[in-house]
């Protein structure tokens, strides 16, 4: 996986110092601000805190998908979204439940709003991003931000990370998982058996539990990810992902997820294709009781190869890990650790 972000990432790189060249300060024709999910937390006053993050684009909007569409038109989609025309510089304002933030975007077109003391309601507020300085012809813009909101009434939340967790990647498999992730949709690409019925049966017949999708995939996938999991039947929730060029981690989504939400005690899902054991064995050393379990898919090529065992090897005992190849063997050990019920298990096996 990492190979294949290097080579999206120097693509995404050369064109955009080629774009950058040669169009300098022309007018964005096709100004746009996109808005990504956020998550945010409430008090009993019904106030808390929200996190928003967006970007400003000069693109067309990505064209729809449609079903039984030919691979090319996916393809078209695809690379579209990679190639993408970011304006940095751009003052935007963030507006969520009384509280305004400003924020002005980093040379990738990025930016971030942490807002405090904002009036928010569980388990969905709505908030604005709006343009507030004129910007190459552009006077203004709106876009509409959704924000997950916790407020202390769920048992549990989930983090779970995406590539190869609940959607079939082959993340191990470098051409394999560009030809995938270029050619297929958020109609066509394939979720692993059962983990629809599992994450469902995690959030609880009230839907209260609130979920985190963390991805080392570029945020260049956002709406592409938003989209299967709707598709697939998954419970909604903020995608948090990286910017293709600069980076970012996981573990710093994991630390923000956790230090936003004091309160909640988590399930970490990943699997064993790259560094989710590991990442998920540090989280629970840094936050001593906040993780009730942490549960690995194996899709290792080779399941021999020591390195999950390595990790088992220095684990920690208070906290449950369970490795299973399948989501039925996960929905089984999370019913025996009195998270899940024995209909939840049946649904999860018969889906299986």
């Amino acid at each position: 996986m990492s190979r294949a972000r290097s080579i999206l990432g120097a693509v995404e790189r050369r064109w955009d110092r080629a774009r950058r060249a040669r169009w300098g300060d022309k007018v964005a024709a096709d100004f746009r601000i996109v808005a990504y999910v956020g998550h945010g937390r409430v008090g009993p006053s019904g106030t808390g805190t929200a996190i928003v993050r967006g970007r400003v684009l000069d693109d067309a909007e990505p064209a729809e998908t449609i079903a039984g569409e030919s691979p090319w038109a996916a393809v078209r989609r695809s690379v579209a979204g990679f190639l993408t025309t970011e304006l940095p510089g751009v003052h935007v304002r963030i507006e969520v439940g009384g509280v305004a933030v400003d924020a002005v975007t980093d040379d990738d077109g990025y930016f971030r709003a942490e807002l405090a003391d904002a009036r928010l309601v569980a388990p969905w507020t709505e908030g604005t991003i709006s343009l507030t300085a004129p910007y190459r012809g552009v006077d203004e813009a709106r876009a509409v931000a959704r924000i997950r909101v916790d407020d202390g009434g769920a048992r549990l939340g989930v983090l779970s990370d995406v590539d190869d967790t609940i959607l079939v990647t082959g993340v191990q498999r470098t051409w394999t998982m560009i030809r995938q992730t270029l050619t297929g949709s958020a109609l066509t690409r394939t979720s692993f058996a059962g983990a629809p019925e599992l994450y469902r049966a995690l959030a609880g017949a009230d839907g209260s539990n609130p979920f985190f999708y963390i991805s080392s995939s570029p945020w260049n996938l956002h709406d592409f990810l938003l989209g299967f999991l709707a598709h697939r039947g998954f419970p909604p929730g903020p995608v948090l992902l990286r910017d293709l060029v600069t980076g970012g981690h996981k573990r710093e989504r994991i630390d923000e997820v956790l230090t936003l939400h004091p309160d909640l005690r988590f399930v970490l899902i990943g699997d064993s294709a790259e560094h989710d054991p590991e990442i998920y064995a540090e989280t629970v050393r840094r936050y001593p009781g906040r993780v009730l379990a942490v549960c690995i898919r194996e899709v290792r090529l080779d399941p021999f190869d020591g390195r999950v065992e390595a990790v088992q090897a220095d684990w920690d005992a208070s906290v449950p890990f369970v490795l299973a190849a399948d989501s039925a063997g996960i929905a089984r050990e999370l019913a025996r650790l009195g998270l899940l019920s024995d209909a939840d298990v049946a649904a999860v096996a018969g889906a299986s």
